[in-house]
C-alpha cells in the first residue's frame, strides 16, 4: 500500500531514507532550508519545499498535519531538531520519528513525545524504511547490497498454513531459516507444523524477493 511521508532535513541520513522510500513506490516530500540539497534530491522525491521546520506557520502552510509519517532528520542542530519535533507533534501527526545526535538529545525527544528515535550511526536508511512501510517487519539486517535477513510477524493471513503450503523458496526465492514463538527460537522448523498468528518468521534472501513475500503473504 502506497503511503505518504515527509522528511525534514536532507543530509546524508534524510536523503538515504527518502531514496529508499521513493524507490519502494511511496510518495515522499523533502523539506530543507538548503535549496541545493533539495535539488539533488528531486530525482527521488515526489515534491520538495524550501523552508525551516522550526517555523510553525511554514509547517501549517505545506499541510504537515496531513501526513501520517514525518521523519525529522535534521543534522547537528539539536535545538532545531527539538523545536521541529514539538511543532510537528502540535500538528497532531500520528507518527513522528526523529534522528538523535546523542543520549541527551534522545532523552529530550522522548520527553516531548517523539514516537520513535533513531541513532543513525547504528541504523541504516534502508532498515528504517522497512520499518516505516510495514507493520509486519520487526528486524532487518543487511548482508550485502542485495541480500538481507528479515524478521516478519505472521498475520491472520498465514495463520494455520504450513511452510510446505507457503513454499517461500519456490514461490518467492527466499528461505525461512527459523521461527520464533514467544521466547523460543526453532532453527529447524517443522515444515508441516501450522504457523500461528504472532509467530515470527526469520527469512533470508534477495531484498526484492523478501518484499514480494511480505506483500504477497503477510499484507
Amino acid at each position: 500500500m502506497k503511503k505518504q511521508f515527509a522528511i525534514i532535513g536532507m543530509g546524508r541520513f534524510g536523503s538515504s531514507i527518502c531514496r529508499e522510500l521513493f524507490h519502494m513506490g511511496h510518495e515522499v516530500i523533502a523539506i530543507d532550508t538548503d535549496e541545493k540539497k533539495l535539488s539533488l534530491a528531486r530525482s527521488f522525491t515526489t515534491e520538495t519545499f524550501v523552508g525551516n521546520g522550526t517555523d510553525e506557520s511554514f509547517l501549517e502552510k505545506i499541510g504537515i498535519r496531513n501526513f501520517d509519517h514525518v521523519i525529522v532528520a535534521i543534522g547537528d542542530d539539536i535545538q532545531a531538531s527539538i523545536l521541529t519535533t514539538l511543532h510537528v507533534k502540535d500538528q497532531n501527526v500520528p507518527n513522528v520519528w526523529v534522528k538523535a545526535q546523542n543520549d541527551y538529545h534522545h532523552k529530550v525527544l522522548d520527553k516531548i513525545g517523539a514516537d520513535r528515535i533513531f541513532h543513525p550511526e547504528k541504523e541504516m536508511g534502508s532498515r528504517i524504511a522497512a520499518y516505516l512501510t510495514s507493520d509486519t517487519v520487526l528486524d532487518y539486517i543487511d548482508l550485502s547490497a542485495d541480500y538481507s535477513i528479515i524478521e516478519m510477524l505472521a498475520t491472520k493471513k498465514v495463520a494455520g498454513k504450513t511452510l510446505i503450503e507457503l513454499d517461500p523458496r519456490k514461490r518467492y526465492g527466499c528461505t525461512v531459516i527459523a521461527v520464533k514463538q514467544k521466547h523460543q527460537v526453532d532453527v529447524t522448523p517443522d515444515p508441516a507444523e501450522p504457523i500461528k498468528e504472532g509467530d515470527i518468521l526469520i527469512l533470508i534472501g534477495d531484498k526484492r524477493d523478501l518484499r514480494r513475500f511480505r506483500e504477497g503473504e503477510l499484507s
